[in-house]
């Protein structure tokens, strides 16, 4: 797990990538014990930065919710009684996320709920992997921070996300929260050229985390010419020449 999340972490740093961070509440914490979702909560990132589209739904489970969770999520089972159930959400949820990379702390909870959803609706709609990938935020902060604690508060005190409104658990709150946590915890070598996380000021790590608005127009691709990658190949070459040996990998690059 911890490799793939690491291949996956390098993959998200593409400049078109989409990816969705998501979150669930649900009605205990075994859907094996017949537990259900009560709420999904996405928000939407292309190349890193949030684009402020969302999905965010409340679902009536058809069964009650269990008195411990409602102490974690405050989600009665008087409020959900007018909500939509799973059915007839789910087709507008599957485009949502359609080939999206998933974001979520501790995957396996959230995507064994969602496919458990998937499977009382039959064959017809599989499992969120034939949909989606999966990046689990978790496993990799315990990578990152091992013997530590890695839960969303301990990385929200860690990189100084506030998160101070989360008196309840909520699937669109928690997700908007992790993508600002991802973001600190994956910036990557941008790390070199910062301040220490203790020393940067609220600016700064604002900074860091952009928001794109909704009307935005369409990112601009840049691609290099055949003469600027040839030009590029030769001066590696010579530098290889020069040195005795090569300390990357020079690909060739399609300029469709």
């Amino acid at each position: 797990m911890a490799g793939d999340d690491l291949q996956k972490l390098d993959e998200s740093h593409d400049l078109e990538k989409r990816q969705i961070v998501l979150d669930t509440e649900t009605t205990g914490i075994d859907p094996q014990q017949g537990h259900r979702v009560i709420e999904i909560g996405c928000v939407e990132m292309i190349g890193r930065k949030l684009t402020g589209n969302h999905f965010h739904v409340y679902l009536n489970p058809e069964r009650f919710v269990e008195e411990e969770a409602i102490r974690v999520h405050g989600i009665t089972n008087e409020f959900l009684v007018d909500k939509p159930v799973f059915a007839q959400v789910v087709d507008d949820f599957i485009e949502f996320i359609r080939g999206a990379e998933l974001v979520i702390h501790n995957a396996p909870f959230d995507v064994g709920f969602l496919d458990h959803e998937l499977r009382l609706l039959g064959s017809q709609y599989g499992q969120l992997s034939d949909v989606a990938s999966v990046f689990d935020t978790l496993a990799y902060a315990r990578q990152q921070f091992p013997g530590q604690r890695n839960s969303l508060d301990a990385l929200c005190k860690r990189f100084d996300v506030e998160n101070g409104h989360r008196t309840l658990h909520g699937a669109l709150l928690d997700a908007e929260i992790l993508a600002d946590v991802y973001l600190l915890m994956s910036g990557g070598q941008r790390k070199l050229f910062q301040a220490p996380q203790s020393q940067q000021s609220a600016a700064d790590r604002e900074e860091q985390i952009r928001r794109l608005a909704n009307e935005r127009a369409p990112l601009k691709v840049v691609r290099a010419s055949a003469e600027e990658q040839a030009a590029h190949a030769a001066y590696l070459e010579g530098i290889t020449q020069e040195s005795g040996k090569s300390l990357w990998l020079v690909a060739e690059t399609s300029t469709n």
